[in-house]
């Protein structure tokens, strides 16, 4: 069973949507198996902000070659990171790993966000179950 009380992934999950509560509205991305809000650019800085509190460490095109397994698997599951894209994550080292995708979108006026989390070692049902404490961590 995903533990609903490991403090991790669930503390890391409601100081984000918490933060943004008000700010971003969230709905479920089934391609990526994350929760997706969208956001005008002129709130990066803030935004940036309120996910560097808990994703402290930050990865983008010049340094993902350099990163442990797991955060390169999932650039590779999420197509690779392109200049602009960054991955926020939580300690690599620690399972599971919470991971935002930082993706500004073409028109240079809108930027997708994708949080969700990582772990090598769930059976489909703990999966399952992971999805919807994710959801309901986010409120959707």
């Amino acid at each position: 069973m995903y533990d609903r009380n490991e403090s991790g992934p669930e503390t890391v999950c409601k100081e984000v949507g918490s933060a943004f509560q008000g700010v971003l509205s969230w709905q479920w991305d089934s391609r990526f198996g994350a929760v997706l809000a969208e956001f005008g650019a002129g709130k990066k800085e803030s935004i940036r902000g309120i996910l560097e509190r808990s994703l402290s460490i930050t990865w983008d095109s010049s340094n993902i070659n350099n990163a442990p397994d797991i955060v390169r698997q999932i650039d590779t599951h999420l197509g690779g990171l392109r200049a602009g894209q960054m991955l926020f994550t939580t300690d690599p080292k620690r399972e599971p790993l919470i991971f935002c995708a930082w993706w500004p979108w073409g028109d240079g006026k809108t930027i997708s966000l994708r949080i969700a989390s990582a772990d090598r070692k769930l059976s489909d049902p703990e999966k399952a179950e992971k999805i919807q404490l994710l959801k309901e961590w986010f409120g959707i």
